[in-house]
């Protein structure tokens, strides 16, 4: 089986948020991903956190992939320089996309809607319907609370064995691209194994 990364699909604010470290971390994962020859797959907008990636991507040389549904085009400012654009009918077909074209996830801060895709992820790899990469950003501890809660679901035993959550957490920008790469050549080597460590 070749796990190699030629799509890391990001899931992101369309929103900066108060931080500037924020920003900072998606212009360096925007970096590292054209210099480690990665696509990005991502949500097609020019605002927030997913236009700095994107753009990021693009000032360095790389490949984009944007899936926006045609509802979002006008209010997330659809960024049309990029290389692959996709408009879908809704978001569930935008989802769909996402998952099939991409490697491995990574999740930046974000609101609800990198939430919810994060953990539709997470759901989907804990019921064993895929094993790709799932990389958590914590930048400037932002995802902390929700690493509480998982780690509350594992001690309560909503999260148990056989059913543990795959995901590295790193807390630097630099770290996102070297972690999916190490967990894809790990899940590679482990793959006829039942069950792949995982932190939860």
């Amino acid at each position: 089986m070749n796990r190699k990364l030629s799509k890391i699909c990001v899931y992101c604010g369309s929103g900066k948020g108060r931080n500037p470290l924020y920003q900072e971390a998606a212009n360096t994962l925007g970096e590292a991903l054209a210099e480690a020859g990665i696509g990005l797959v991502y949500g097609g907008g020019s605002l927030g956190l997913m236009g700095e990636v994107a753009r990021a991507v693009l000032r360095s040389g790389g490949h984009v992939t944007g899936i926006i549904p045609s509802f979002l085009s006008d209010k997330e400012r659809m960024l049309r320089d990029v290389q692959e654009l996709i408009v879908t009918d809704n978001m569930h077909e935008r989802k769909q996309l996402m998952f099939e074209k991409a490697d491995a996830f990574v999740a930046l801060p974000g609101g609800v809607g990198t939430l919810e895709e994060l953990v539709e992820q997470l759901t989907w790899s804990q019921l064993g319907q895929h094993s790709k990469p799932i990389v958590l950003a914590n930048i400037n501890e932002f995802w902390e609370p929700l690493i509480a809660l998982f780690d509350r679901m594992w001690n309560e035993t909503f999260i148990r064995t056989g059913l543990e959550l795959r995901l590295k957490v790193v807390e630097r920008a630099e770290d996102i691209v070297p972690a999916a790469v190490h967990l894809a050549h790990e899940y590679e080597r482990l793959a006829d194994e039942e069950t792949i460590p995982a932190k939860f």
